[in-house]
């Protein structure tokens, strides 16, 4: 059984609670910390917690601790972190890790250097479908990724914070970017350089001063391209979307929005429907598990897991700088409108590694470019000149 401190009484706190109390079901948050009185003191009435306090420090350093979950605005991650190690305890952080790589990096530095157990709450790379697919590509059943897609838009998050670039850091790239550009590096391969990027993001709906929509392209050492979709101007709700491109594969994975549950009400009677669903009459798109379904039983398994083994959890706060570090460059390449390079201080990860290459021999004289059955009954195949490179066609009668 793991104790809990919960940093943070909102949103995330609350689910990340309803995770904690009913998937291992042996967990407990012992103590909650919150800004506000009022939100720690209904916290704890809500589940049953024990101690609360408005004063941070308190709530790590409460002697039955063992763990703390960090759910708090971005700009109070390092506090809390160092707090941490002054006082020994493990510690667990929501998404994104820092404000900027530079946060990030200095996390990293202080958990490595007191020695405590440090994991990343990357949710979206724990969901039941993503932990399919990846070890789908693992086992090679996609041959080489060389392109992989993940999309996270909705209409916006729940708290003020998030809308204040000082405290949140920036807009929709660092809030959802930061899941889509981990889940393309699990797909790649995490011991994968990225080296640059290029983003786009602007701010076209929302009365504010970060970006609400951007797209980008990370481009990985051995050629490999990890393109992220992000938005908070998105009507409709939650849309979380993956694609996978292998030499010998390809995956689909559409995680939330439309996951075979459909529904039509005319509202009367109805109650929450899912995360940022925008209606509750006419057709909607209910959620059968949404902890599950969201990866935080999974999450949590796999930290506690790894706790109680000494092992690393999956995401670390490793992983979180990198992600920081690529959202860096994207924030420079939206400015410069170029590719921007990406500053890692810290890797650990292959070096020089070599471009993907997949020529395929047809025999000595050529490459095959592609094979196809043509509708009239003969095989097609392209072929390339291993000399001097010139394309042909050859039709080969079955």
């Amino acid at each position: 059984m793991q104790k809990i401190s919960m940093l943070g009484s909102g949103f995330i706190g609350r689910f990340y609670t309803d995770s904690l109390h009913g998937y291992r079901n042996k967990d407990r948050v012992i103590s909650i910390y919150s800004r506000r009185e009022e939100s720690a003191k209904k916290f704890a009435d809500d589940y049953s917690v024990p101690h609360w306090t408005t004063d941070m420090e308190e709530s790590i350093s409460h002697k039955d601790v063992d763990v703390v979950c960090i759910s708090l605005p971005n700009n109070l991650h390092e506090e809390a972190v160092h707090l941490c190690c002054k006082h020994n305890k493990a510690v667990i952080c929501t998404k994104p890790l820092g404000r900027t790589a530079e946060e990030a990096k200095r996390m990293v530095e202080a958990v490595e250097k007191a020695g405590i157990f440090a994991g990343y709450l990357e949710d979206l790379c724990y969901t039941p479908k993503f932990l399919k697919a990846l070890e789908s590509v693992k086992s090679g059943s996609l041959g080489q990724i060389i392109w992989t897609k993940s999309r996270e838009t909705h209409p916006g998050p729940h708290s003020e914070w998030f809308w204040d670039k000082e405290q949140a850091g920036g807009g929709c790239i660092l809030d959802l970017g930061c899941h889509c550009i981990e889940i393309s590096r699990n797909y790649i391969g995490k011991d994968i350089k990225p080296v640059e990027v290029m983003c786009w993001g602007d701010t076209q709906v929302k009365p504010i001063d970060a970006e609400d929509h951007a797209i980008g392209l990370v481009k990985y050492e051995n050629g490999a391209i990890g393109q992220f979709e992000v938005s908070w101007t998105f009507r409709g709700g939650l849309d979380l979307r993956d694609e996978v491109m292998g030499t010998e594969g390809t995956i689909w994975v559409n995680s939330f929005l439309r996951t075979g549950f459909e529904m039509f009400t005319t509202g009367k009677g109805s109650d929450y429907v899912a995360e940022k669903a925008e209606s509750d009459s006419g057709w909607i798109f209910p959620v059968g598990d949404e902890l599950n379904e969201l990866g935080y039983n999974h999450m949590f398994a796999n930290m506690f897991d790894s706790l109680e083994k000494g092992d690393n959890p999956s995401e670390t706060f490793y992983d979180g700088y990198i992600v920081n570090a690529i959202i860096d460059a994207s924030y420079k390449s939206i400015k410069s409108k170029k590719w921007e390079k990406i500053n890692l201080d810290i890797w650990r990860g292959k070096e020089r590694v070599d471009k993907i290459s997949t020529l395929e021999s047809y025999d000595d004289k050529f490459y095959l470019v592609k094979e196809e059955m043509t509708h009239y009954g003969d095989k097609k195949l392209i072929l390339k000149g291993k000399k001097d490179g010139k394309i042909i066609e050859k039709i080969v009668k079955e």
